[in-house]
């Protein structure tokens, strides 16, 4: 137990040292990059409903062809 709470003592604390460090040395302003990660976030979002979007067509294509074979072959066991 005590192992585990040295790990996760020492990995918060390498978290922390670790964003210090980038905060210190990134040449953008605090505005610049919080813009650019909204702009990512947001192309990001758009392409992941554009994916959802065409595998939702996709689906209910194979649904409908699915369904259609099932009403063929009803059809033709009358």
């Amino acid at each position: 137990m005590n192992k585990i709470f040295s790990f996760m003592c020492g990995a918060i604390f390498g978290a922390i040292v670790g964003a210090a460090a980038i905060l210190v040395s990134t040449p953008k302003s605090g505005e610049s990059i919080r813009a650019d990660i909204r702009r990512e976030v947001k192309i990001i979002l758009e392409e992941g409903r554009r994916a959802s979007a065409a595998r939702r067509a996709e689906l209910e294509s194979q649904l409908s062809q699915m369904r259609g074979d099932v009403s063929e072959e009803e059809g033709s066991s009358e």
